[in-house]
């Protein structure tokens, strides 16, 4: 692919599909110019990625290591990665996403927002969050269309083809949910009637 495309940004994803005995192996990826390697080493791994990171030239990005702010913080001071993709869903909602994009931009470290196929609500967050101004990095929030038939909001998510997607201006998430479409697709319900608290 870089031979096909030299000026094209490229990065790979590893999935923890590497041990440090491949160093030398991954160390050969150098020759790729790429943006990123996502994640070579082991998910729950600060020391062995901060090893690695000193041989390449490459920075890698941590995804599934970092969990939270202190891991953030952790990952940085041990110079494990150059690169943090924040992800909503893994580091437990907005307080902490946006927590660990300020340790991140605090200390140089760009982020990018990563996607868990997420329904279209899960992707107007992901919209949302990729609007904070440490977020300088191509995501991977894709189309609607890329994987529903029918997305259960409206508008769609679009991406135009220079890969951007426009931020809706309206308040809130800037999408609506649509709740016939949900219930449409809905095969059980099952209501929970709410206590009444008598202090």
């Amino acid at each position: 692919m870089r031979g096909r495309w030299p000026g094209i940004t490229l990065s790979c994803d590893a999935n923890s599909a590497y041990k440090l005995k491949d160093a030398d192996h991954v160390v050969e990826f150098d020759a790729f110019d790429l943006l990123m390697i996502e994640q070579p080493l082991w998910h729950d791994d600060f020391y062995y990625h901060s090893m690695l990171q000193k041989r390449l030239q490459t920075p890698i990005c941590l995804d599934e290591s970092i969990r939270n702010r202190r891991d953030t913080l952790a990952a940085i001071e041990m110079e494990s990665c150059r690169i943090i993709n924040i992800k909503l869903g893994r580091v437990g909602g907005f307080s902490e996403a946006i927590a660990v994009h300020n340790a991140a931009q605090e200390r140089g470290i760009p982020v990018w927002c990563g996607g868990m196929l997420e329904t279209g609500v899960g992707r107007s967050h992901n919209i949302a969050l990729s609007t904070l101004e440490n977020f300088t990095l191509p995501g991977d929030i894709s189309a609607s269309a890329r994987y529903w038939v029918d997305d259960i909001i409206e508008p769609e998510v679009t991406v135009s083809l220079a890969g951007e997607i426009t931020i809706p201006d309206t308040a809130g998430r800037g999408y609506e949910v649509r709740t016939d479409l949900v219930e449409r697709l809905t095969v059980r319900k099952e209501t929970i009637r709410a206590l009444e608290l008598v202090v």
